[in-house]
C-alpha cells in the first residue's frame, strides 16, 4: 500500500499550526465580507419547504420561533393537521400578542376519505391565509402543508400563485408539504428540500410526542 503524502500542517509545530490557521481564517472572513458587502437589498421572502423527509414543518416552525424573538407578528394556518395537538401550538399560545394560530385541516385526506369536506376545508383555510397576508399587522405567515392542497387539486394553483405572487413586498410567506408543485418553486425566494436518508418509522417506531408532534 502506497502511503499517503504528509500534509502540509503534519509537518509544522503547535505554533506554527495555530499561525497558519490563523492566516487561513484571516482569508477566509475577508472573503465573506467580501461576498456580504453585495448582498445589501431586504425584502420579504417566499419560502418552501418541500421533499419526502422529516422536518419540513419543523424547521418552519423554528422560522417562527424566531421571528417571535425578534418582536414580529406571525398568522399561521395549518391546512391539514388542525385535528392534532402539537407541542408547537401548546406553545405558541402563549404569545397571543405576537402569534394567529388558525388550525383549519381536519386531518389527511386519506383519513377524512370525503373530497367535499377536503375541498371546503381547505378553502375555508386558504381564504383565512389570503387574509392573514394581506393584513399588514402581520410580519410573517406560515402555509403549514399547504403543498398538500395543491397536490391534490383541492385549491385552484394559478389563484395561489397570483396571491403568493402579490403578497406584500415586506411579508414572509412560508409554505410547507411535500411534492411542491415547480409553479411554486419557479416564484419562490428560498426553497430546501428534506431528503430521507433514514426514518425510525419503516423500523417500527411510532410518532412520539416532542419529535413528531
Amino acid at each position: 500500500m502506497t502511503d499517503k503524502p504528509a500534509k502540509k500542517t503534519d509537518l509544522m509545530t503547535e505554533a506554527e499550526r495555530d499561525a497558519y490557521h490563523a492566516e487561513k481564517m484571516k482569508k477566509k472572513k475577508a472573503a465573506r465580507d467580501k461576498i456580504l458587502s453585495t448582498k445589501t437589498e431586504e425584502k420579504g421572502l417566499l419560502i418552501v419547504h418541500t421533499g419526502k423527509g422529516k422536518g419540513k414543518s419543523t424547521a418552519a416552525f423554528g422560522m417562527v420561533f424566531r421571528a417571535l424573538g425578534n418582536g414580529m407578528r406571525v398568522g399561521v394556518v395549518q391546512f391539514v393537521k388542525g385535528v392534532w395537538n402539537t407541542g408547537e401550538r401548546t406553545v405558541l399560545d402563549k404569545f397571543p400578542d405576537q402569534v394567529t394560530i388558525n388550525a383549519m385541516g381536519e386531518g389527511f385526506t386519506w383519513d377524512v376519505a370525503d373530497r367535499q369536506r377536503d375541498l371546503a376545508a381547505a378553502r375555508k383555510a386558504w381564504d383565512q391565509a389570503k387574509a392573514l397576508i394581506a393584513d399588514p399587522g402581520y410580519d410573517m405567515v406560515l402555509l403549514d402543508e399547504l403543498n398538500i392542497c395543491l397536490r391534490y387539486d383541492y385549491l385552484p394553483l394559478d389563484e395561489v400563485l397570483e396571491t403568493l405572487c402579490n403578497k406584500p413586498v415586506d411579508k414572509h410567506v412560508i409554505v410547507t408539504g411535500r411534492n411542491a408543485k415547480d409553479e411554486l418553486i419557479e416564484i419562490a425566494d428560498l426553497v430546501t428540500e428534506m431528503t430521507e436518508i433514514k426514518h425510525h418509522f419503516r423500523a417500527g417506531v411510532k410518532a412520539q410526542k416532542g419529535v413528531e408532534f
